[in-house]
């Protein structure tokens, strides 16, 4: 019988000798690999995941990068070299929600970077996984998706900008998570103008074709929601442990985190609130707006029932009918019609019907 995916992982991972690297897949990741400290700064980029190895036992601080997880067989390297528990190689390769794993010689870290990829003609908010393995002197980040939001951390790394080069890696990772729960607010900013946007558009200008816009705004908000509010409890624990990995000082800036955490939190249940109040307001203006139509119609209609029984009146074509003799019949009822509908405008003006 052949093995599942998951059961032939461990089996590799839980061999003698390292598994081999597969030639199957024709795309490989890009690794990108910093080595620091407060003096020393080096930064590459691997053609083979073996070549990371070699950090593995530096007392500098080792930040290897992922992108793409389109190569298995390339986590089940690097997995193998730095104990890595083949369970949480699994949980890299599938959607996770963010969470907190505490394995005593690393920590293991999901959140869910949200960038907006515009296509043409549409622009939709779209999100990223972000495995993190936080290690006594190294992290270990995974993420699919060319979108990196962590060029300025990189900056900082480089120019030794601020403590980062001080620190060890557990301070690395509180700064690839704030720059995460940062980028939220981001994305917070361009919901608000999107909301400002359609507030305008569905007071002034009612359209059938606002409301998928805002069923897609509504979409956004519960996706949004799905991917940060298990952050708070995540970052919570973090803050919380007791693992010698996370130092005294980490857990204060941790805590900084939580906060801005919490403060977006609260702006989405806002826009949530905005989003039902939008739908409502869009309803109500569409119905005032047909009512302006059918008040209208009304208004005409109403007008034109004397008109129609005078006119009608007159077209029955008795013989007897002292009006049809005289030579101004024509003009009075003329006259007479006139004087009705400005009568009916001048009463309709007075209860300010129009």
């Amino acid at each position: 019988m052949e093995q599942s995916g998951k059961e032939a992982l461990i089996t590799d991972l839980t061999a003698t000798d390292p598994p081999a690297v597969s030639q199957s897949e024709p795309e490989k990741p890009r690794i990108t690999v910093i080595d620091f400290d407060e003096q020393h700064y080096q930064e590459t980029e691997l053609k083979q995941v073996d070549e990371a190895f070699v950090f593995r036992e530096k007392p500098t601080v080792t930040w290897i990068n992922i992108e793409g997880l389109h190569q298995p067989d390339v986590l089940e390297r690097l997995g193998y070299c730095y104990g890595i528990h083949p369970l949480v190689l699994e949980d890299i390769l599938t959607d996770q929600r963010p969470k907190i794993e505490d394995y005593d010689d690393y920590i293991f870290i999901v959140l869910k970077m949200l960038y907006y990829d515009v296509e043409p003609g549409d622009t939709k908010l779209d999100m990223d996984q972000v495995s993190i393995i936080l290690g006594k002197n190294f992290i270990i980040s995974f993420k699919e998706k060319e979108v990196d939001i962590f060029n300025p951390l990189r900056e900082r790394l480089r120019t030794a900008k601020g403590k980062i080069r001080k620190q060890g890696a557990d301070y690395l990772a509180y700064s690839m998570m704030d720059s995460i729960v940062d980028h939220y607010f981001v994305i917070m900013e361009k919901l608000g103008d999107r909301f400002e946007d359609l507030e305008d558009a569905v007071v002034s200008n009612p359209e059938p074709g606002i409301l998928p816009t805002i069923y897609n705004l509504k979409r956004d908000m519960l996706f949004l929601r799905k991917s940060v509010w298990p952050l708070r409890e995540a970052i919570s624990n973090l803050q919380r442990t007791d693992s010698p990995l996370i130092s005294e000082l980490t857990k204060i800036y941790l805590r900084d985190v939580y906060d801005h955490t919490i403060q977006v939190i609260e702006n989405i249940e806002t826009f949530r609130d905005m989003s039902a109040s939008l739908l409502e307001t869009y309803l109500s203006s569409l119905s005032n707006k047909l009512n302006e139509v059918i008040k209208l119609l009304t208004i005409i209609s109403t007008i034109f029932i004397p008109l129609t029984f005078l006119a009608g009146l007159y077209g029955m074509n008795f013989r007897f009918m002292p009006e049809l003799e005289s030579p101004l019949g024509y003009p009075a009822v003329l006259v007479l019609m006139l004087l009705v509908v400005v009568v009916m405008m001048a009463y309709f003006r007075k209860k300010e019907w129009i």
